[in-house]
């Protein structure tokens, strides 16, 4: 028994001995380079195209199968530049035997060693990367009624899907100084990627792998590092880790950290995303190229960075957590956005100060105020009529907001534009069905509030606006100071008005408004005008005053400026001013479409220094004027017909007015004569 032992062990040992000898022998006397024609003509056949290889290949059989290959190319397709396609300059994989046998695959080595890939587009538009593949052969006809052989028991395989080995492990795998080049003929656009560096780690069912990149895309350097997965048995079945981090030019970093979950049967993300400050200005610095927006401070948008959680799927994504710096302000946010055929957003944004006017494009010179040769009413400039002649015609499609649901919340602490001042800023805006509502808009301005509604119905083929306003409470001259850079009219305001326009151009909404509403301003000044001034230097040219020397304002109690609008048409029926020793009376009309004026100023110069509050009708001396002409030179006259025909007061009224003592110019003449020869000069025509 003994014996029969020892010769089975001695008979072992013998066997292994020689499979061991082949293994290690079997490589070194196989001569591999024979097979190289075949391997060559193989992959051509594959993919249409001229493949070589150079001598140097390596074949190795135990402990590790493992072969190396040198100089392979894919030749190029007729009619581009590059002689090749893909060059390699080594490949190499090397696996443990062993381990196969019990459907365990161990890989200690994938290398691909520069490899270059040359991508060109020719200016017919075809590619280089197009048809590649086997030339299809004809398939022959079965007869009919036949069955296909190879057809024949073939059922759906029960095991698909399922990984043909137990346990997959790569220790390395790396591609080295790769490039890739992309040429486009017809563009002149030329794009490479170099010194691609590719390392994977610790790649496995099990395990997380790890992943370093880099890369010079045109020169510049790009990086990403970090670990995801593990895979599973079952790849892509199971959800994916990701921690990764992207740098781009040593200006971006952003840092992604989250799963991907059921990425082959249900794809769905939940990702944390941090984007580390960054200068936008600075990266197109870079890249070489010009920053694209022209703002009127160049130092704004120099720093930017977001966090936020994304969670979402093919058809909806929703943002938490969300905060956006931009510069000097702070934006927090959420959404949400589903259906993205038929847009169903919702979001809630608050942003805690801006500057607008900083991002806003620089004005030009003279923009804001009167040019130097303005336009005759009515006659456009060639590039105005060029615009709307541009825009006649051209209707905008508004089915997409037809479509779109929309549900949001904008709140601002802090608000500049247009040199404008806004205080406690909040919008909802709402849209379904084609209508879109602003309801509410509110605010805080100049120590005052305003709140509007706005309601855009594009349902048919031209939209149609509603607007209504309430302000309360507004210091006008701060605001008018700001807004127009003048200080026009002081006082506090307060306003009322409800307005409907049709159209998308200016001519179309000009034609269509209509509405009313009130402009209300107490204990205020009209700034550059000084009526009681007037008044002096009528008495000073009687010869019973002197003339002033402060500057021009009219003080008043109380200005109103109730309005109405029709077709285009703005009515003013009867706006009044109240104020010590005048009231003030307009009436008339403003033709938008024409822009016109035709109104009619009645001011009264009343012996009394009541203001607010005071609605006796007082006598006193009446100078009505006319203002016509276009908006952008606009007449004004006195109606003296009507001055002269309503008769000249006599000297007490004249005294009590001017708050004279004496009736008496000085000269012998009385103030009544005086007064008359003024106006009878006046009303000759020598000037108007």
């Amino acid at each position: 028994m003994k014996g029969f032992i020892k010769w089975v062990v001695l008979g072992a040992g013998l066997l292994l001995v020689l499979i061991v000898g082949a293994i290690v022998l079997i490589p070194q006397f196989v001569d591999v380079q024979q097979y190289k024609p075949m391997i060559e003509e193989l992959v051509s056949e594959q993919t249409g195209r001229s493949f070589s290889m150079g001598d140097d290949i390596k074949l190795s059989v135990f402990p590790w199968v493992g072969v190396s290959l040198s100089d392979l190319r894919l030749g190029n397709a007729k009619g581009f530049q590059a002689p090749d396609m893909v060059t390699v300059k080594r490949f190499e994989v090397r696996l443990r035997f062993v381990p196969l046998l019990s459907r365990e695959l161990e890989v200690s080595t994938f290398v691909v060693d520069t490899p270059l890939v040359f991508l060109e587009k020719a200016k017919n538009g075809k590619a280089n990367w197009e048809n590649i593949g086997p030339v299809e052969q004809p398939m022959k006809d079965t007869a009919a009624g036949k069955e296909d052989p190879s057809q024949k028991g073939n059922t759906a395989d029960p095991g698909a899907g399922k990984m043909p080995i137990e346990s997959f492990f790569v220790e390395n795998f790396s591609i080295l100084n790769g490039l890739v080049s992309h040429v486009d003929q017809a563009t002149g656009i030329k794009q490479q990627i170099s010194e691609f560096n590719l390392k994977l780690t610790d790649i496995s069912f099990d395990k997380p792998v790890g992943v370093t990149l880099s890369a010079k895309l045109d020169g510049k350097p790009l990086s990403l590092e970090g670990k995801a997965g593990p895979l599973g048995k079952e790849p892509g079945k199971q959800d994916i880790d990701l921690d990764m981090t992207f740098k781009a030019l040593e200006q971006v970093s952003l840092h992604l950290k989250g799963k991907i979950r059921q990425p082959a049967t249900d794809p769905k993300i939940a990702l944390d995303l941090e984007l580390s400050p960054f200068s936008p200005r600075k990266l197109m610095s870079e890249l070489g190229q010009p920053f694209p927006l022209d703002t009127a401070d160049p130092k704004v948008l120099d720093k930017v960075a977001l966090k936020a959680r994304v969670e979402g799927d093919a058809k909806a994504v929703s943002l938490s957590n969300g905060f956006l710096t931009l510069d000097d302000s702070g934006f927090t946010f959420l959404a949400d956005i589903k259906a993205f055929d038929k847009p169903d957003i919702k979001f809630d944004m608050t942003l805690d100060a801006i500057d607008l006017d900083r991002y806003l494009p620089p004005k030009e010179e003279g923009e804001g105020g009167q040019t130097s040769d303005p336009q005759p009413s009515g006659k456009p400039s060639d590039q105005e009529s060029a615009g709307a002649q541009a825009v006649v015609g051209k209707k905008t499609d508004y089915a997409p907001l037809r479509k779109l649901l929309l549900d949001g919340k904008i709140r601002v602490g802090i608000l500049k534009i247009d040199n404008v001042k806004i205080q406690d800023f909040l919008a909802r805006i709402t849209a379904k069905n084609g209508v879109i509502d602003l309801d509410p808009v509110s605010l805080s301005l100049y120590n005052g509030s305003l709140v509007s509604k706005t309601r855009l119905d594009v349902r048919n083929t031209e939209p149609v606006t509603q607007v209504t306003l309430d302000a309360n409470g507004i210091q006008a001259g701060p605001f008018l100071k700001d807004a127009i850079g003048k200080e026009t009219i002081e006082g506090t305001l307060s306003a009322v008005m409800t307005l409907v326009l049709a159209g998308e151009t200016p001519d179309m909404i000009k034609k269509s408004l209509k509405g009313k509403g009130e402009l209300k301003f107490v204990d205020g000044a009209i700034v550059g005008i000084d009526i009681a001034g007037t008044v002096r230097n009528a008495s000073s040219a009687l010869g019973v005053g002197n003339k002033p020397s402060e500057k021009p304002r009219t003080d008043f109690a109380e200005l109103n400026i109730p309005f109405s609008a029709d077709k285009g048409i703005v009515t003013i029926p009867g706006a009044s001013l109240i104020s010590p020793l005048i009231r003030l009376g307009v009436g008339g009309d403003a033709d938008l479409v024409k822009e016109t004026l035709d109104f009619r100023v009645e001011p009264k110069f009343v012996a009394t220094l009541k203001g607010q509050g005071d609605t006796t009708d007082r006598s006193g001396l009446l100078i009505p004027l006319l203002v016509t002409g276009s908006f952008d030179a606009p007449k004004i006259r006195p109606d003296l017909k009507a001055m002269i025909g309503g008769g000249v007061p006599d000297a007490e009224s004249i005294k009590q007015i001017l708050n004279t003592k004496g009736a008496s110019t000085g000269d012998g003449e009385s103030v009544e004569d005086k007064a008359k020869g003024l106006l009878k000069g006046f009303f000759s025509g020598t000037k108007e």
